[in-house]
């Protein structure tokens, strides 16, 4: 019975420090595209910020070129009452219709002279409109070349790395289902909480992988007998001893063809 505990501890070490090996190549192939991704996306958000900036300046320069034109016909109209008036002059009886139709003329000119001055305060305000459209365009035409090559080298490092990405996860889901879910949520604990998310390392020179805080020999022992599932006191990361990490590490290079 106890032969039998050591071989499932074993075949749970193996299991985890494979998983922990094909999680580590998914890593590799994300740093290597670094940044882009958040900069394609800040950059496809400012884009969208920008172009929702022009469309409302076009929409308010659109409005104020149909209260120019609702202007220029209160001109007309004006206009065409001030001729209607003048006519009326020539046929007054009185004082008091004299002076009823001179108040109207006016009233029509001043209504002109409203409306022209609204007219030159619209076309102030379409030209600053049209002015900070131009530097909208501008920028967007800037950042639309620059997303364009970072996409570029984005879909460059995607082309070389998917294919191998799309079969670790792949893997990696077929490893994570060898292993009893209490492990893999104590693996997936301990990869978030270190910086190199290296949550399984073998021992190197008397010290857990990337540490330099030598083991007691007694532990080492134990960690080799692989008996049971030992952990790293300073770091909290599960212990592998060489021998089965190399087995480990040759295996997974050889089932992705690394």
């Amino acid at each position: 019975m106890a032969k039998k505990t050591e071989a499932t501890v074993e075949n749970k070490l193996r299991a985890l420090y494979d998983l922990q090996l094909i999680d580590s190549r998914i890593d590799e192939i994300r740093n290597l595209r670094g940044e882009l991704p958040l900069e394609v996306e800040d950059l496809e958000n400012e884009i969208e910020g920008l172009t929702s900036k022009s469309e409302k300046i076009k929409g308010e320069i659109k409005e104020e070129e149909h209260e120019i034109t609702e202007q220029k016909q209160t001109i007309e109209t004006a206009k065409e009452l001030l001729k209607k008036y003048e006519e009326k002059l020539k046929n007054v009886r009185n004082n008091r219709e004299y002076n009823s139709i001179v108040k109207e003329q006016e009233f029509q000119e001043l209504e002109i002279q409203l409306a022209e001055k609204k007219i030159k305060e619209f076309k102030v305000r379409i030209e600053q409109k049209q002015e900070a459209l131009t530097a909208l365009n501008e920028r967007t035409e800037e950042r639309n070349t620059h997303l364009k090559a970072k996409k570029s080298e984005l879909d460059a490092i995607l082309k070389e790395t998917q294919k191998e990405e799309d079969l670790l996860q792949k893997k990696s889901s077929e490893f994570e289902k060898q292993i009893e879910e209490r492990l893999i949520l104590s693996y997936k604990r301990i990869r978030s909480s270190v910086k190199n998310g290296l949550a399984i390392v073998p021992v190197e020179r008397g010290a857990s992988g990337g540490s330099y805080f030598s083991i007691p020999p007694q532990v080492q022992l134990e960690i080799a007998s692989r008996s049971k599932i030992i952990m790293d006191e300073h770091s909290g990361r599960i212990l592998v001893d060489p021998e089965l990490a190399k087995e480990e590490q040759a295996k997974i290079q050889k089932l992705i063809g690394n």
